[in-house]
């Protein structure tokens, strides 16, 4: 474990529940006014194209997904389209993503499904969702809030998993143990906006690699900081 991500544990206990939820709070603020149109960064036309492009991101830049989904939307545009898609062909057509083996699999898988059980539109229900090849809750989220503003949790990918625990806000790396901490310290219609503000913030300042603490707007109430 890292010497900062120790000293955030350790402010975690030493720091009263009102204080952390005051802190949570003055957190979101600043965040806001840094980041105030923070928003997905995935291109895409549609719902089913939207959920291509959540299951493409998995271990990939939204940046190379956006390049390769270019000529990809250009040729598959529906559920129709990508459920007869040529597994091999496919394969190759998003190889540069990585894991393209599972990823061409899930995604047809979920065409047929979501044409055969959900009579070709995506469900609107979290519970719905996970049961689609390649979605787990992280990514069911993710597309449900982008398409029906529909927000039944946070969205915990690598960077809010990482500057929850960089921010003293969590005491685990679990991603679900993760959203359900979020979730209790902030209010539901704050959720859907946080992921991306978070992610904003983890791309410009607090990279995975490098820690710009004097340029942040929140070093004096980051305990990462403090080091």
């Amino acid at each position: 474990m890292s010497k900062f991500r120790e000293y955030a544990k350790a402010w975690i206990h030493v720091e009263t529940e009102i204080e952390k939820q005051l802190r949570a709070n003055e957190i979101l603020r600043r965040l806001k006014k840094t980041y105030p149109k923070a928003r997905i960064a995935l291109h895409y036309k549609n719902n089913f194209q939207l959920l291509v492009a959540v299951v493409l991101s998995a271990q990939c830049t939204d940046k190379k997904v956006n390049e390769i989904t270019i000529p990809l939307f250009k040729k598959y545009k529906t559920v129709r389209d990508f459920a007869r898609a040529d597994l091999k062909t496919f394969e190759q057509e998003i190889r540069q993503t990585g894991f393209y083996h599972n990823k061409a699999r899930n995604i047809i898988a979920a065409a047929n499904k979501i044409a055969k059980d959900f009579k070709g539109t995506l469900p609107k229900t979290l519970r719905e969702m996970i049961t689609i090849p390649g979605v787990g809750r992280k990514s069911a989220n993710v597309i449900l809030g982008n398409a029906y503003g529909v927000v039944e949790g946070i969205a915990v990918d690598t960077h809010v998993g990482r500057l929850a625990q960089r921010f003293g806000l969590v005491d685990t790396d679990n991603p679900e143990k993760i959203e359900q901490e979020l979730m209790k310290l902030y209010k539901r219609k704050e959720w859907f906006a946080l992921t991306y503000r978070i992610i904003d913030h983890g791309r410009a300042v607090c990279t995975a690699q490098r820690r710009t603490c004097g340029v942040c707007p929140l070093k004096d109430i980051c305990p990462s900081s403090l080091i």
